[in-house]
Order: structure tokens, then C-alpha cells, then sequence
């Protein structure tokens, strides 16, 4: 949610944060805006709604200056409006920020008293008054801006720039992602990645408290009290075409479409064919496995679904009770953790707040962390005792789909990992599952070769109001995941649910007008599946299935069919996900929706 992009060097510093911004529209963000310094003189412009509208605008009347500060925002104090929108100013000082100041009412309050006036609604405004107070009381510019942050209670990442110090980005992060691009002759500042990839693959985590002081020739990080701090330059191996569409219409299609690369490469380096086990990244895993009684998946979204994937997975394999939580529910229902209880955090980013609040929950009942996570040097990873990474590359598109398919691969190795740690996985075992891992991009392949089959259903479903999406077990996760990316990028309501619970209340729903797609690929509740759609059927329902090609019981019952190949029973799940995927995509694209950046939605969620 919103991005942040500053930049000092010798380029043209407009150019280079409206390229990073461009990079970070997959946030999600309703207005955006630029600051640069030049001459000592402060230019700013903020616009409402997509950046088209504030590029026409610097075109009209173009910005100079070799440093700058840009924002897109995403509405959380303050309604989305021009006056609202990032940067915010007083007379010598330039702020764009991410995050909830939560005391912003005292705050505002006292520097009213001081005779400050404030032009927008927001909490953010308060900062750069305090900066200029502070300044107005003798401080330099670093000084103030450190003062300014001892004031500040909530969640920040902060990028500032002063006309007292106008060689200098100052940044800061509290709960709020912020890293740093180290160039050559330039620095950069962003809130992700992407932002930084046409610059720079050299780049700085900042840790929460973190404090950075920016300038071409060097970058610094040091704690809110100025002491140093030693950070380490990690490289991202990502490029930047990884970030481009590369020739498909949106990046969600592209992204589909690289799932096969994403889970090999996901896969390398992770399976010892020799040993048969998988490795975690960080110290102790093994020793915390063989320790474990139960354990605690925390997850949102996306990765949560496909966290309820992995507890089928893992209570098979492992042997040991598993509970699935909603990241932002669990710290709040005060967790029995356990001696021998250990918590399994998924995110795709390693910044989701309440992802990371449930990982501080656990640490303070004395819980060891396990992640998977898709962004090297994230705060999960980096507050986690081991982890395993999701060779994703970057994904763009706002509703998550490589994402998802790599974290159930990922998944599927910490429940090989955690079965063979406590003795109920042989290596022989282990070794004929990883076998089976190894087909699954080639699986996908097949699966994205039915294409077309998949747009057919997307045609005779795109004026409907509503969908239901029925599954039993590793499907049943799977319907919930494939109603979820239908309403996300297409809008239509659309609801998962177990097929056993159909009886309960969600066949009240069927007529004539509600197509329902079913999950019907083999299992040991293949019949008790089509016993479900006959159920549907016999009530008018429309139904659809995903299915292996050829099944004739399911192309009897179903007005379409979304093929899959034939494959392993256990790994299913994550070949079906492809149909679902491409069956919402196409769904939008016909209903022309904005796929990439679906109304109201952001691509991590970094605040409560």
C-alpha cells in the first residue's frame, strides 16, 4: 500500500521517481505526487487518480532538479483529494510518508498552538512541522529530523527533503518497509524493490527504528540517536525485464504464464537428491522440527489459502496437529502457545503488518518462527529463525498468482522438511516425493495449453452477478482461492465453499442464473463431488467443473469444462489453481476491468 520514491544523484531526479513510481502502481494508490529541490527552491505537484494524470501534468509544466521525493497514496487519514495527496511541506522541508501516525491529533494539536497551519486532513502533515520547528529552534536539518521521529507513535516509512540540506534524502523506517539503493555517483530510497531495478540491484534493508541519511556520493544508517549502524548491501538478482510485461497485456497474464519457470526455479538448490531432504535457509531448523508438537500457520489473503493447503499436507506428513489463522485475527484471540508449539508465517512480500504482529505475538510466548517468504532480506525473513523462499521473481499484478503456486510448492518442501525432521518421512520417501515435485512445471505447461478451453467458460459467465466455487479436501482451499481471484479482478460476488456444507445454506442460492464451479478432479471424494453437482443441477444451478480431460462423468454433468492433465493426487491442488486463475482473468478482460490494479485494492497491505 502507497509507494514511496526518492532519489540524489546526477540524472534528472522527475524521471527516475516517476519511473520508480511507475514501478509501484501494483501498490495500489489513489493520488501521487513529486517534490524536487533545485536552486534552494522547493517545486511540488500532486494530482488525483492514476499517474497519467500527474505525468500530463509535469509536461505541461516540467520540474527540474537532481533531487527529489515522490508518493502514490492510498487513502487511510483524509479523504483521496489534491489537497491530501503526498508530498506535504512547511516552508523548508518536503515529506512523503507510508504508515498511521496514531497521536497525529496531539500532535496537530500543539503545533496549531504554535501558531502552525495545516492545509490537508491527514496525519502526515504533522511531520514536516515538526521537522520545521525543530529547525527553527537551531537544530540542522539530520538533527531535527531525528528529533521530529522521537515524537512520532504509529507506523512510518518517511522520506524527507530540506532546503538546509539539499544534497541530502533523509528516511526512516518504523513498521512500514523501506530499502535503500545504493548506486554509483546516486542513492535511492523505495518502499519496494522494483522501484529500484533500473538503478541499482545493490541494495540496504532498513530494520524498524532504522534511520538512513542519503546523499550521491554515501549512504549512512544509524539509530534514532545517530549511533552508527552496520547494514549489510544485499544483491537482487531479479532484473528489470523481470518487472516488465514482456509482450502480454497485463502483468497477471504474464505472470500465469511464467508459473513453470517460477516453481523450477523455486525448487533449485532447496532438494538434496543425495540426502533426501530439503534445506532451510537459517540456523537451528532442524533441531526446532524434531522439537515440534504443533504448529501454528498464520497467513492473509492468498497465502492463507494456501497455507490450508499445507495443513493437509503437514498433519500427513509430520504427524503433528496443525491450525490455520488469519494473520490479522490471531494476535487478537490470545493463541494457547505452548511449550513445543511453533508458528509457520506466509507472505509473499514479508512485510504484511499483521503477519508480522502475529510473528512478534509468537516470539513473546516463546514460539520459534518458520517462513516462506518470496522477498530476500524482507522483515519476515530476517526476523524468522529459518526460512524458506519462494523463487517467485517480482509479481506485479495485484491479484497473486505465481505467488500462490510457489508458496504451495514451498509448502509441500516444509511438510518433506518437517516429516522427515521427526522420523515419519524416510529418505526413500522423501526422495520419491521430490520426484514428483520435479513434474510440476511441466504439469502447469499442460495445464496452459487449455487456454482457450478456460476463455469459452469466461464468455459464458462474464454478465453473471454472482459464482459459487465448491471443493473437498486439498480443493477445498482451492475453491476459495479461485472465488477470491474471480471478485477480486472482476467484481462479481463470488463465494468458496467445502461441497459437504452445500446443504447448510448455500443451495438456497441456486437458480437458473448462478453458475457453480466445482473442483472435481480425482480424490477419494471424486463421488461424493458428483453427488454436489447433481445436487445443483437438479435445482437449475449452472455448473462448470475442472477436471482431467477426458473425464466423461464430469463432461456429462457440466455445461463446460476446464481441463487439466492427469497428475499426482497430492499435488493436484496446485495444478487446478491454473484454470481458476485464467478463468478470472479472462472473466475481467472481457467485463474490462483494470486487471493489474483492481478498484480498492492494494498489492501488500502494510498497515492494520
Amino acid at each position: 500500500m502507497c509507494g514511496i520514491v526518492g532519489y540524489v544523484g546526477e540524472r534528472d531526479a522527475v524521471s527516475v521517481i516517476m519511473d520508480g513510481l511507475k514501478r509501484l502502481e501494483y501498490r495500489g494508490y489513489d493520488s501521487a505526487g513529486i517534490a524536487t529541490l533545485e536552486d534552494g527552491r522547493f517545486a511540488s505537484r500532486r494530482r488525483v487518480g492514476k499517474l497519467v494524470n500527474l505525468e500530463l501534468s509535469l509536461k505541461e509544466a516540467p520540474m527540474e532538479g537532481r533531487i527529489g521525493i515522490g508518493h502514490t497514496r492510498w487513502a487511510t487519514h483524509g479523504e483521496p483529494n489534491e489537497g491530501n495527496a503526498h508530498p506535504h511541506g512547511a516552508t523548508d522541508v518536503v515529506v512523503v510518508h507510508n504508515g498511521i501516525i496514531e497521536n497525529y491529533l496531539k500532535l496537530r494539536k500543539k503545533l496549531v498552538s504554535l501558531g502552525y497551519e495545516f492545509a490537508s486532513d491527514t496525519d502526515t502533515e504533522v511531520i514536516p512541522h515538526l521537522i520545521d520547528f525543530y529547525t527553527k529552534k537551531g537544530l540542522n536539518a539530520e538533527a531535527a529530523f531525528r528529533m521530529a521521529l522521537s515524537e512520532l507513535e504509529g507506523s512510518y516509512g518517511v522520506a524527507v527533503i530540506c532546503a538546509s540540506a539539499p544534497d541530502t534524502v533523509f528516511a526512516a523506517r518504523k513498521a512500514s518497509p523501506l530499502v535503500l539503493g545504493v548506486g554509483e555517483d546516486e542513492s535511492l530510497v523505495a518502499s519496494d524493490i522494483p522501484a529500484l531495478l533500473s538503478y541499482t540491484r545493490d541494495v540496504i534493508f532498513l530494520n524498524d527504528g532504522d534511520v538512513a541519511i542519503l546523499t550521491a556520493k554515501e549512504v549512512r544508517v544509524t539509530d534514532i540517536e545517530g549511533e552508527p549502524l552496520d547494514r549489510p548491501v544485499t544483491t537482487i538478482q531479479w532484473s528489470p525485464a523481470m518487472a516488465e510485461k514482456g509482450g502480454y497485456k497485463h502483468f497477471m497474464l504474464k505472470e500465469i504464464f511464467e508459473q513453470p519457470r517460477a516453481i523450477a526455479e523455486t525448487l533449485t538448490g532447496k532438494l538434496n537428491s543425495i540426502e533426501g531432504r530439503v534445506t532451510l535457509e537459517g540456523e537451528g531448523a532442524d533441531e526446532i522440527a524434531a522439537n515440534l508438537k504443533a504448529l501454528h500457520i498464520v497467513a492473509c489473503g492468498t497465502s492463507y489459502h494456501a497455507s490450508m493447503v499445507a495443513k493437509y499436507w503437514i498433519e500427513k506428513m509430520a504427524r503433528m496437529p496443525v491450525s490455520v489463522d488469519l494473520a490479522s485475527e490471531y494476535r487478537y484471540r490470545d493463541p494457547l502457545i505452548s511449550e513445543g508449539t511453533g508458528l509457520l508465517l506466509v507472505s509473499q512480500s514479508g512485510e504484511t503488518a499483521d503477519t508480522l504482529a502475529a510473528l512478534e505475538e509468537g516470539r513473546v510466548k516463546g514460539a520459534p518462527v518458520l517462513a516462506i517468504c518470496n522477498v530476500l532480506g524482507s522483515s519476515l525473513s530476517r526476523r524468522a529463525d529459518a526460512t524458506l523462499y519462494t523463487h517467485a521473481g517480482p509479481e506485479i499484478g495485484v491479484a497473486s498468482t505465481k505467488a500462490f503456486t510457489t508458496q504451495l510448492v514451498t509448502l509441500y518442501m516444509m511438510a518433506l522438511f518437517l516429516g522427515r525432521a521427526r522420523g515419519h518421512l524416510s529418505n526413500s520417501d522423501v526422495l520419491e516425493k521430490m520426484e514428483l515435485l520435479r513434474h510440476v512445471p511441466g504439469a502447469i505447461e499442460a495445464a496452459l495449453e487449455y487456454e482457450e478451453e478456460y476463455k469459452k467458460c469466461a464468455l459464458a459467465i462474464k454478465e453473471s452477478r454472482s459464482a459459487i466455487f465448491l471443493g473437498r479436501g486439498l480443493n477445498f482451499p482451492i475453491a476459495l482461492e479461485g472465488a477470491l481471484k474471480l471478485k477480486e479482478i472482476s467484481y462479481i460476488h463470488a463465494e468458496g465453499y467445502a461441497a459437504g456444507e452445500m446443504k447448510h445454506g448455500p443451495i438456497a442460492l441456486v437458480d437458473k442464473d448462478l453458475p457453480v464451479i466445482s473442483i472435481l478432479t480425482p480424490s477419494p471424494n471424486y463421488e461424493k463431488m458428483l453427488s454436489n453437482i447433481e445436487e445443483v443441477r437438479a435445482r437449475g444451478g449452472i455448473c462448470y467443473a475442472v477436471a482431467v480431460a477426458g473425464d466423461e462423468s464430469a463432461e456429462a454433468l457440466s455445461a463446460g469444462i476446464l481441463p487439466v492433465p492427469s497428475f499426482e493426487e497430492e499435488l493436484m491442488p496446485i495444478v487446478a489453481a491454473i484454470p481458476l486463475q485464467l478463468l478470472a482473468y479472462h472473466v475481467a478482460e472481457l467485463k474490462g476491468t483494470d486487471v493489474d490494479q483492481p478498484r480498492n485494492l492494494a498489492k501488500a497491505v502494510t498497515v492494520e
